[in-house]
Parts: C-alpha cells; sequence; structure tokens
C-alpha cells in the first residue's frame, strides 16, 4: 500500500530529499566524469611513457596529481549511481564486518584506545554487502582522522525494535553545529584535504536501504554517528553471481582467464571494497601490483604450479613485512581472489556444457582451497621470518648503544654508561664487556658512571662480579663518575674493590691523564 504524503515522516523526507539530491547532482556529474576522466587517463598514459624514457620530478609530480584526479572522478562516479553498481542483495551479520574493518587499521591502535561492544551479534539485515563495508570503512576512517594522534573511538552495536543500530563515537576535533546539516553533500568538507564524497557515500547506502542516521558533534570533544537499518525480510541471492563472461570451445581454464582478464578485476575489486582504495597506495610504498599479482597467483592455482606459487608467496611476505604493510588488506585480498576465483571456475563450467561427476568437483575444490591456503602459509612464515631477522637486528643494535664501548685506541676502551642498569643490561654489560677484553686485548677500560641511576642491591652485586672478571682477565680498569648515592650502593654491601679498579672523579680526569703518561 502506497503511503499518503501526510504519512511520510520527517525522517523520511530528508531521506528522499537527499536522494534526490545526489540523483539531481549525479546525472550532471556522471556526464561531467565521464567527460573528463577520459582525456586524464590518456594523459596519464603518455605520462608513463615519458617516465620509462627518463626520470623527472615534474613528471612525476604530474603523475601524482592525476591519480588524485581521477580518484576523485572514480568516487563522484560511484556517487552518482542510483542501482549502487547493480550489487545483489544479500545476508549481512554487521557485527562481524565491523570487527574486520577495524582490523585494518591496526597501524593506528598504537595511539588510539578502541572500546567495541557488540550486542545480538546473530542478528543479520539485508543488502548490498560491498556498499556497507565501505560506508563503515568510511567512517571508521574519518573517526580516526578526527583524533590527532591519541583519543578513543567507540564502536556500538545492537538490536532494537527490528532495527540494527551502530554508533561510532570518536572523541575527535568535532564538526561545528551550523555545519552538520551539510554532511553528506558533495564536496563539502571539514577536512583541509577532502572531497566530501566518502560522506556522500555513507548517506546515500544508507538512505537507500530504507536507514536514517543522526550525527551529534561537540567542537573539541568528538562525534557520534548512529546508524539505524531496518531488518528487512528482503529475498537475497545467495548464489553465484551472473558474470557476461567470453567464451570459445577450445578455451582451456587459462585462455579464459587471460580472455576475461577486465572482468576479472571488476568482480574482484567488488569483492574487496576496502582494499580498492589501497592499491595505488600499496603500489608507491611497496611497488606491488596488487592487480598483476592477483592474476599471477590466479594462473598458479589453475594450472598448479605449487613449486612457483609457494617461491611467490615468499616474495610477498618478505615484500610486506619490509614496508611494514597492513595484514589484514592482505587476508581481505587473498580471500576475494579465492571467492572470484570460484566464481568463474563456476561460470567456465557452465559454458563448457561438461558434467561433472561428484568426485571430480570435490577434488578441483580440495586442489584450489590447498593451494590458497599453501599460498598463505609460506606468505605468513616468510612475514614473520623477515619480521624476527628485523627484531634480531634491531634488539642486537639497541644492546651495542646499550653497552657502547668506544675504542681511545687499540689498547684503551671507554665504557659511558647512562641511564637505569636493570637485569637484563647488567646480563649484556657482563657478556659484552668479557667477550671485547677477550677478543681485543684491552688492556685499560675506563667506566664512567656519571650518567646512570642508583642500581639496586641485586644490580650492584652483579656489576661487582663484572669488576672481578675484568680483574681476572688481566684488563686494569678506571671508575670514574661515582657520584654520591652510587658510592652508598656499594660500600653499604660491605665489599671493598678498591685493589681491582683505580678512581677518577671524572672521565675528564681519567683522559687527561692518558695523554699527559703518552706525551711524556
Amino acid at each position: 500500500m502506497k503511503m499518503k504524503p501526510d504519512q511520510i515522516t520527517p525522517m523520511e523526507s530528508e531521506s528522499n530529499a537527499h536522494l534526490r539530491q545526489l540523483a539531481s547532482v549525479g546525472k550532471i556529474a556522471a556526464g561531467i566524469a565521464h567527460e573528463v576522466k577520459n582525456p586524464l587517463t590518456a594523459v596519464k598514459g603518455f605520462l608513463q611513457l615519458l617516465q620509462q624514457e627518463s626520470s623527472n620530478q615534474y613528471i612525476d609530480i604530474a603523475h601524482s596529481e592525476l591519480d588524485n584526479a581521477l580518484t576523485t572522478l572514480n568516487n563522484l562516479l560511484q556517487v552518482s549511481k542510483p542501482d549502487l553498481e547493480f550489487e545483489e542483495y544479500q545476508t549481512i551479520h554487521l557485527s562481524v564486518e565491523l570487527e574486520s574493518i577495524l582490523n585494518l587499521f591496526q597501524d593506528k591502535m598504537y595511539d588510539i584506545t578502541i572500546i567495541t561492544d557488540f550486542k545480538n551479534n546473530d542478528v543479520t539485515i539485508v543488502g548490498k554487502k560491498s556498499q556497507f563495508k565501505k560506508a563503515f570503512f568510511n567512517l571508521i576512517k574519518n573517526a580516526f582522522e578526527s583524533m590527532d594522534g591519541e583519543g578513543t573511538l567507540m564502536i556500538m552495536h545492537e538490536s532494537v525494535n527490528n532495527e540494527v543500530i551502530v554508533t561510532i563515537q570518536d572523541t575527535g576535533v568535532g564538526i561545528p553545529k551550523d555545519k552538520l546539516d551539510l554532511l553528506g553533500t558533495p564536496f563539502f568538507t571539514t577536512k583541509d584535504l577532502g572531497t566530501g564524497l566518502g560522506l556522500t557515500q555513507v548517506f546515500s547506502v544508507i538512505y537507500q536501504h530504507g536507514g536514517r542516521i543522526v550525527v551529534d558533534s561537540e567542537e573539541n570533544q568528538g562525534t557520534t554517528f548512529t546508524i539505524k537499518i531496518p531488518q528487512l525480510n528482503k529475498k537475497c541471492n545467495q548464489g553465484v553471481k551472473n558474470l557476461n563472461l567470453k567464451f570459445e570451445e577450445n578455451y582451456c581454464i587459462k585462455n579464459f582467464f587471460f580472455e576475461n582478464r577486465k572482468v576479472f578485476e571488476e568482480r574482484l575489486l567488488e569483492e574487496a571494497i576496502n582494499v580498492k582504495g589501497k592499491i595505488e597506495e600499496i603500489r608507491q610504498i611497496g611497488n606491488i601490483n596488487l592487480l598483476d599479482n592477483a592474476h599471477k597467483l590466479v594462473l598458479f592455482v589453475v594450472e598448479e604450479r605449487e613449486h612457483e606459487l609457494i617461491s611467490f608467496a615468499k616474495q610477498e611476505g618478505v615484500a610486506w613485512a619490509k614496508y611494514s604493510l597492513t595484514l589484514a588488506f592482505k587476508l581481505e585480498w587473498i580471500q576475494a581472489i579465492r571467492r572470484t576465483l570460484w566464481d568463474f571456475l563456476y561460470h567456465f563450467d557452465l559454458l563448457n556444457k561438461t558434467e561433472v561427476d561428484r568426485v571430480t568437483f570435490f577434488m578441483l575444490e580440495k586442489s584450489i582451497n590447498k593451494s590458497i591456503d599453501l599460498f598463505l602459509t609460506y606468505f605468513f612464515i616468510s612475514y614473520s621470518t623477515y619480521k624476527d631477522e628485523l627484531l634480531d637486528k634491531q634488539r642486537n643494535l639497541v644492546e651495542n648503544l646499550s653497552v657502547p664501548i668506544i675504542p681511545i685506541n687499540d689498547k684503551i676502551c671507554i665504557l659511558p654508561l647512562i641511564g637505569m642498569i636493570d637485569y637484563l643490561r647488567i646480563s649484556t654489560i657482563q657478556d659484552k664487556v668479557l667477550t671485547e677484553i677477550e677478543t681485543h686485548h684491552i688492556e685499560t677500560l675506563i667506566i664512567d658512571l656519571s650518567g646512570i641511576t642508583p642500581m639496586e642491591q641485586e644490580i650492584t652485586n652483579n656489576f661487582i662480579k663484572i669488576i672481578d672478571g675484568i680483574s681476572m682477565m688481566g684488563c686494569k680498569l678506571i671508575i670514574t663518575g661515582m657520584r654520591t648515592e652510587i658510592v652508598r650502593s656499594f660500600t653499604g654491601l660491605g665489599i671493598s674493590i678498591n685493589h681491582q679498579a683505580e678512581f677518577k672523579g671524572t672521565l675528564q680526569l681519567a683522559l687527561n691523564d692518558f695523554f699527559t703518561e703518552k706525551s711524556q
């Protein structure tokens, strides 16, 4: 039954007005975007050719600016499409999707406190999954960016009266009250470097699914987005999406993927909606082409080239570890490849019109999933190994910096100690000092204690053992910089070390004596 005008609620009227506004803007924007995008793409192609001939900083700048312009146009085209890219409806567990999106911001979680309160986790909605994921990604991304360095992000999820309510609250800079009504308008933004198209996409998705958005914000206190989405009983398609693919009778599986490369990429980007916006960033940071690598992985899988697949996984693991790329993006990308691969195999079998028995089907499933899992296994082993080696190098560097033995000449060295000496560091000092004396035949070691904090009794005991060890190895020990509290920690033990070491008030005095003796 069609609702009469007087039965339409203010919230529904606002949603409809917003959608009509977007539709009007979209018709104009889509035409402009298409007309501008074509020449920009051509210019970008010619710039790439020029870059191959010679490196030029101005070409690099032009290339970067063109990428920014094309990204904006692509976002505008997405916003202007009223059918949301013809994506099919499916069942969505919003709490699960919110958790997966949060994993994409691991690098932000060191400074930002994340609080999640997910209730009624088994409750679902029906909608266009990729669009919802992108919408919530945009909201969470905005929340992180609004908090400069530190803050708190709270995400709540619950079901009330046949509605799923998601609340995203940050302690960021906030939005002026007079600007709140403009949120969701194309090209309105409170950021210095923004287009406003991210929030436009958010409002469009929520409204087109019959939902509502309430925004509450205080400047310098934070912003709260409350999204209410109805739990519809709309019929959704849980099967394989129909794809318009090229096929000829003589096609093998390799030909099939090669000839439909473009469709594969489009379908893959639909599946990996959150990675889509990171492709160019990952390419610039680590020189990693995700789309090319996806085709390479699929080829290794379908042709069962296991050795090459493992080698490729190891290379990828090192690359992602070397440039500290977010693992959650890699996981989402590989799982999207797996799903897209199955879509293509389904269509290949359908177009090939061959009957496949159940045993053959399960063997194929086992082989493909085994290959994808094998890739992930060696990827993570390679990633972890590289990270462990990097941590070992950093640990050794820290140890060397914590025990900096500085040679004056081939016989005399200085060890200036600064800061707190704990159990781990005293053990490192002992190992390194005794090893260096033996390895480099150090005859005199000057240890300066002027920069250390007072030591605990057990640490002082261990330090005296180091002094004993230095004496036993025949190395002359000079200790400088003994402050009152350090002297008390030594004398409090009732152990005399005067016969094992020589003492000077300052490091400068010890060096003056050394250079005086040398000149005589």
